[in-house]
């Protein structure tokens, strides 16, 4: 079924889709290492090379949603979600709600570590698509924030299968007094985390996606047998974890007018102050038929957080002005704005690599060469 039969008279299109394959995953996470610069596949220089490629391809896609079936939610899971999220709601007439699996995934782990249902809890979430913090974890009206934070200093972890288990410092997560998502250790540990990637590029382990590739081989391999039985361990592997569940769920509040409660990205609307109106935030939001609507209203961040919230909003800002426009311009300026990248000579000689690395994907940026 081609993509425009499909849309015809959808009530909701759910996006997942990678431009270029792992082939490109495998390119965003190599080419910024030569300069000592870290780009996970959402994230830094790596993060940047994919919203340019997915931007102009969600476009496309929401043109055909606005012709075949106008009132149809987009629910958006492609990465970098709140950039791809910001995308659309700026540039299109399309009803878009982002989703990511990490606020599900910390929320069930912080379930298990206290050892009470998901249900049962409430984590204040507040943040963008993978710079997100729960402010505070209550449980029966109680604040156990301190306790969570003690449980990942004895060793409890809330990191996913793509990022690096890495220690928290204590007196660090103790001053911040909040939770952070596991994405948080490219911007906290960031001179560890290089390290950590040279390392296994130059063990010949490979980068994430080439790890994922291989994996990948094997699921395949066994998935052609038509006598498998029982889910192979190799899915264990992989990201992605809690995905199904969170659409299903996050449909279902939709369609059946819920008003539950979920963590999403949305239009910020004013919900945090220091922000602007039209840009997408991660927060809890009320759903129900009219769709996401944050709890909160003229939330001024934690001065703690409120600086890399900031900066790393410029640089989205900046990703989305560039892959929209073609404009190089902008597209250096995001760069420079992301707080991965060092300096403006960095930004620039990324910026080139990248541009060459993926020229087929990139057409619109071709003829604008300094």
């Amino acid at each position: 079924m081609d993509r425009k039969t499909a849309l015809k008279n959808a009530d909701f299109v759910v996006t997942q889709f990678r431009v270029g394959g792992l082939q490109a995953r495998a390119m965003d996470e190599r080419f910024h290492l030569k300069y000592g610069v870290l780009g996970q596949e959402t994230t830094g220089p790596g993060g940047f090379a994919k919203a340019l490629r997915t931007i102009p391809v969600i476009l496309e896609i929401c043109k055909d949603i606005e012709e075949l079936c106008p009132e149809a939610w987009l629910i958006n899971f492609t990465n970098p979600s709140g950039i791809i999220t910001e995308t659309v709601l700026k540039h299109t007439k399309t009803k878009c709600i982002g989703l990511c699996n990490v606020p599900i995934h910390m929320t069930m782990n912080i379930a298990k570590i206290l050892e009470v249902e998901p249900k049962d809890i409430f984590i204040d979430f507040v943040g963008l698509n993978h710079l997100l913090w729960g402010k505070k974890v209550w449980y029966k009206e109680k604040d156990v924030t301190p306790k969570i934070i003690e449980a990942f200093l004895d060793g409890e972890s809330l990191t996913m299968k793509n990022i690096a288990d890495l220690k928290w410092d204590g007196e660090f997560l103790r001053a911040l007094n909040m939770v952070p998502c596991p994405y948080h250790r490219y911007y906290y540990m960031t001179d560890t985390l290089v390290k950590e990637e040279k390392l296994l590029v130059d063990s010949g382990k490979g980068t994430r996606a080439e790890q994922v590739q291989e994996v990948e081989r094997v699921l395949f391999k066994k998935y052609s047998d038509p006598s498998l039985d029982v889910k192979p361990k190799e899915l264990e592997k992989r990201g992605g974890a809690y995905y199904s569940e969170a659409a299903v769920s996050l449909i279902s509040a939709i369609y059946n007018n819920k008003r539950e409660v979920h963590v999403v990205n949305t239009r910020n609307n004013g919900t945090i102050v220091q922000l602007p109106e039209d840009s997408v935030i991660e927060v809890n939001c009320l759903i129900d038929s009219r769709g996401a609507t944050p709890l909160s209203y003229k939330e001024r961040l934690p001065i703690e957080i409120s600086g890399l919230i900031q900066q790393v909003k410029s640089y989205e800002v900046l990703a989305v002005e560039a892959a929209v426009k073609g404009d190089i311009n902008k597209a250096l300026m995001a760069l420079v704005a992301n707080p991965l990248v060092p300096s403006v000579g960095t930004a620039k000689s990324l910026l080139k690599d990248l541009l060459e690395i993926n020229k087929d994907y990139l057409p619109q940026f071709m003829e604008k060469q300094w």
